[in-house]
């Protein structure tokens, strides 16, 4: 398919997701790394080409623009300011540079890809694929990540702007786009003004298979258990050697099979270990621990604690330190106050064909920070799946409904007493 024969959302989405973007763990700085702003000036180029106003990329490559109302001083109604968010970052936890994503009809059974032929994605293992013969999925070439997480978003976003733009006939009151770096870090808003983005409501567009409305999410906490031993020649090693690397060995039976992301879902929590590296000399375990419910993740936290304080008593020589750092929280209760702003996007979608699916992420999202700083904002679906690996892919068609979507909120904000605050 030639990029003339492409439609808009998928254009771009091809374009963005060559660009390397991805974030950085243990950095303090925001951006974690300065490739984020590679395409943070592409799509502040595009904003402007477009005739967007109040363009604006800062220090923080937090990207914002306004496309002003078109309602004109005698509409009758007051119509909020609403936003649209994507991040920028891909995860660290996989390749992001060199994405080479490829276009294909899938005619079902499973998916290959050229350039890792051990890899692949069968239907028994991802069920929606079942639904998608016949239609257009992007992946990459099995090297790397695709981006879908969260480009699609992006692009999609983009999509609906140069739509707006496009036809002017087309009513709608004030549309801010915000663009994030970090999220797959957890601190994409760290250092984003929500009271000068003027905005009264907000959806991030990061969620996966099309319908889904996220307006739950887990609880997180992070933390990392250091220990220090102490070396000597093995040969003299007897009665005073401390081995870093055994003590970690222990601690790692703090963080129990059945509790682990691979062995729990719908609504349990997890503890997760991320990554454990040690010599004799010193190792270090990095974890995180999710849960829906906020005392059942301060019990996974006293859990930690208390398996090192254990693994400390057998292990009297060695200095074991453990450090906790609260992430993200549940915006369920902020979305329970705000029941409108689910409500509008369930309509956007069921005007745009789609049944709304509301799910309880089993992670989180810009959003769930944003709704405890003063801007109630649900996660839609952007259409990727397989995040975070190199079996993700997006199906074009749920690009296309986003794009939808967006348009259709829009569209009701600036028509509807649904869209008043």
């Amino acid at each position: 398919m030639e990029q003339k024969d492409m439609p808009d959302v998928l254009r771009r989405f091809l374009r963005y997701a060559q660009v390397h973007t991805t974030s950085a763990n243990d950095q303090d700085a925001i951006p974690s790394t300065t490739c984020q702003f590679d395409l943070a000036m592409m799509l502040e180029r595009e904003l402007k080409e477009m005739g967007l106003k109040d363009v604006v990329l800062d220090e923080h490559c937090i990207l914002v623009a306004t496309i002003p109302s078109n309602l004109g001083p005698a509409h009758e109604t007051p119509v909020p300011a609403i936003c649209f968010i994507a991040h920028v970052d891909t995860s660290p936890e996989e390749p992001g540079e060199n994405v080479q994503p490829r276009v294909f009809t899938y005619e079902g059974g499973t998916i290959t890809f050229p350039a890792n032929l051990g890899l692949a994605i069968s239907p028994e293992e991802l069920p929606a694929l079942s639904r998608l013969a016949g239609q257009r999925l992007v992946t990459s070439d099995g090297t790397t990540l695709l981006g879908a997480d969260d480009k699609a978003g992006v692009a999609e976003i983009m999509a609906a702007a140069a739509w707006l733009v496009q036809h002017p006939e087309f009513r709608h009151g004030t549309v801010k786009l915000v663009f994030t770096p970090d999220e797959e870090v957890g601190k994409g808003v760290d250092a984003l003004d929500v009271e000068k983005l003027g905005v009264a409501y907000g959806y991030t567009v990061d969620g996966d298979e099309v319908g889904v409305i996220e307006a739950e999410c887990f609880n997180a906490a992070s933390g990392s258990i250091t220990i220090q031993g102490y070396n000597v020649h093995p040969g003299y090693a007897y009665g005073t050697m401390v081995n870093a690397s055994r003590v970690m060995r222990d601690l790692l039976g703090i963080f129990p099979d059945e509790s682990a992301p691979e062995t729990t879902r719908d609504r349990q929590g997890y503890l997760h270990v991320t990554r454990a590296v040690g010599s004799v000399n010193e190792a270090k375990i990095d974890f995180i621990l999710r849960d829906f419910d906020q005392d059942a993740l301060h019990a996974k936290v006293d859990a930690v604690k208390g398996g090192v304080a254990g693994v400390q008593r057998r292990w009297p020589a060695a200095r074991i330190a453990v450090a906790f750092k609260e992430g993200y929280r549940n915006m369920k209760a902020v979305m329970d106050q705000n029941p409108k702003v689910v409500e509008l996007a369930e309509a956007a979608m069921r005007g745009a064909g789609v049944e709304p699916i509301r799910k309880a992420i089993r992670g989180g999202t810009d959003g769930a920070r944003l709704s405890f700083m003063g801007l109630p904002c649900p996660n839609l679906f952007a259409g990727g799946m397989n995040f975070h690996s190199k079996k993700e892919l997006v199906p074009v068609g749920w690009m296309e409904k986003a794009v939808q979507v967006i348009l259709n909120i829009i569209k009701i904000v600036s028509t509807n007493q649904e869209g008043r605050k």
